[in-house]
């Protein structure tokens, strides 16, 4: 069984046919999936979604940076109701200067405070980053102390960053369909990060895996990243499977 660790299957061009792909996952071998969270605006179609997938699907609660604004503490709020309905992580949460800086000082407080949320229900952080690297290490630094787990979804940074941020806490990192472009730099990262650092994911309806790049992705998909991750450690796929799946279902307790 593989394991999805970053999905959006509410998404406008998943939602027509969301409990479709969810089977069509579960035909090839993807038997979970973490249905990640943005913002009070989609979080009910979320569980919505999850809820009809028990043991499949795996909701996330989190306030993604791209949605911080002037009202990220009445956000965040907005979350805790949500917070016993089987949430297996914080996360989309993280930092995005990619569209500007404008809300970036917002993008740090709202991180520390769901840093503390995650430590506070013992749960791990799901991290997208952009632009933001040194900023993020900077906010992680300063909340060393809270003993945070995690992984670093979309994976876009060094072996470097990856020791850097480990410095700080338990971190993996997420791999999804770049990994399988041609000329994509990760390649040659991956091969320096640890297998049992590693955990799978499509970030679905995004960044569709080679043969399907330009195509709305799908959780199914999963198995064709274990492949060229296979291949650029040049180990065996069932290896890739195994690794991968029990890394996930540790480090969420799934």
């Amino acid at each position: 069984m593989f394991i999805d660790t970053h999905c959006h299957f509410n998404d406008p061009r998943l939602l027509p046919e969301a409990d479709d792909a969810i089977r069509r996952a579960v035909s090839a071998g993807v038997g979970k999936m973490l249905h990640a969270d943005i913002d009070s605006s989609e979080r009910d179609s979320m569980f919505g979604i999850v809820e009809r997938h028990p043991g499949v699907l795996f909701p996330m609660l989190g306030l993604y940076p791209g949605s911080v604004g002037k009202d990220w503490e009445k956000e965040i709020e907005l979350m805790i109701p949500y917070k016993e309905r089987g949430v297996v992580a914080v996360g989309e949460i993280g930092l995005d200067y990619h569209e500007g800086k404008e809300f970036a000082l917002e993008q740090k407080r709202a991180l520390e405070v769901q840093f503390e949320l995650a430590s506070k229900w013992n749960l791990p952080v799901n991290i997208h980053l952009r632009d933001a690297w040194e900023d993020f290490i900077g906010v992680l630094g300063e909340c060393r102390h809270l003993g945070l787990r995690g992984n670093l979804h979309c994976f876009s940074g060094s072996a470097e960053i990856f020791e850097r941020v480990n410095r700080y806490g338990d971190f993996s990192v997420g791999i999804g369909g770049v990994v399988t472009f041609r000329k994509a730099s990760l390649q040659e990262t991956v091969k320096k990060i640890p297998l049992e650092k590693i955990v799978l994911e499509t970030d679905a309806p995004y960044l569709a895996p080679v043969p399907y790049r330009g195509e709305r992705n799908e959780s199914s998909y999963i198995p064709l990243i274990a492949e060229k991750l296979a291949e650029l450690k040049n180990v065996p796929l069932c290896e890739v499977e195994a690794v991968t799946t029990s890394n996930a279902e540790n480090l969420f307790r799934i």
